[in-house]
């Protein structure tokens, strides 16, 4: 008999969007890219951090805009555009399958959107040092119960900045 495990994706800008963001924001923006002095920037295109001496950018992003385009929704009044990092000349993208400990290992809300793209829950998570991916996993395991949920984004708790998108979990047998 087997059973069965979820795996969550965890989901980057996608390299084409983030060319894309590079030339023009999701503001009808172009930005400016710079050299990181203090590093620690967290970045979209790779969940990682920045390091000194990095060339990044600062750029307006609409990340449930772009999910709602993807699946024929229309996400109204939550379609919110907000600051995200990316590196400035192109990414390899992330550097590891999975759990970006990097990014959500601080306060985090992870926000819950259905079919329409509006938002139907949510979890405020404060992982110990040590203890996010259990942490984060449990919120997405209450998020995910509910059928209604079809992705999930998480967010910074002090700034709201998007920081990575999370769809239904692939289920597999073990």
């Amino acid at each position: 008999m087997s059973t069965l495990t979820s795996t969550y994706q965890y989901r980057t800008i996608p390299a084409s969007v983030a060319a894309g963001l590079r030339e023009r924001d999701d503001a009808g923006q172009t930005r400016e890219p710079f050299t990181d002095a203090e590093g620690g920037a967290p970045l979209r295109c790779c969940l990682t951090r920045s390091r000194i001496g990095e060339r990044i950018v600062l750029v307006s992003y609409a990340p449930l805009r772009r999910w709602a385009e993807e699946h024929g929704a229309s996400p109204g009044a939550y379609d919110e555009v907000g600051p995200v990092f990316l590196h400035a000349d192109g990414c390899e993208g992330p550097r590891h399958d999975g759990f970006p400990a990097e990014l959500v290992s601080a306060r985090r809300v992870f926000r819950g959107y259905d079919s329409r793209g509006h938002i139907v829950g949510g979890r405020l998570v404060s992982p110990a040092p040590g203890h996010a991916e259990e942490v984060a996993a449990a919120a997405l395991d209450d998020l995910f119960a509910d059928p209604a949920v079809e992705v999930v984004h998480v967010r910074a708790v002090e700034f709201g900045c998007f920081l990575t998108e999370v769809r239904r979990p692939v289920r597999r047998p073990v």
